[in-house]
């Protein structure tokens, strides 16, 4: 975590750059670091992982991230990205307008959405 450029996390950090939800569930309805992951891109899988393959845990990414920020309840926290991300393909695998996006957690469902063109005028965001 010490070291990361502020890029990894500002990149996902954008106003509408991070789709969650439509629900929530606490760690108390599943085992936070047993959840299998699987992102799709137009239907093709593109990372297949565990919550266990992370390299810090919870409660110890709460640890840390409570000795420089206030966390509340309700709060979210990215724990980073698996591998399959289409940066590191070769050639890269960039996402294009019109890619559908889909992220599955075994237990807890999934989450669709359409890659949209960025408006030229972003003032209104």
């Amino acid at each position: 975590m010490r070291g990361t450029p502020p890029s990894f996390t500002m990149d996902k950090s954008w106003d509408t750059h991070c789709p969650i939800g439509p629900a929530l569930v606490t760690a108390d309805e599943v085992d936070p670091h047993n959840l299998q992951l699987k992102t799709y891109v137009n239907g093709d899988l593109r990372q297949d992982t565990n919550t266990n393959d992370l390299i810090f845990d919870c409660y110890d990414l709460i640890e840390f991230l409570s000795t420089a920020f206030t966390l509340e309840a309700g709060d979210i926290i990215a724990t980073g990205t698996p591998s399959g991300v289409g940066f590191a393909q070769k050639p890269p695998a960039l996402l294009v307008v019109g890619d559908v996006i889909r992220i599955e957690i075994e237990g807890l469902g999934h989450i669709e959405n359409t890659v949209i063109q960025e408006p030229e005028n972003t003032q209104t965001y």
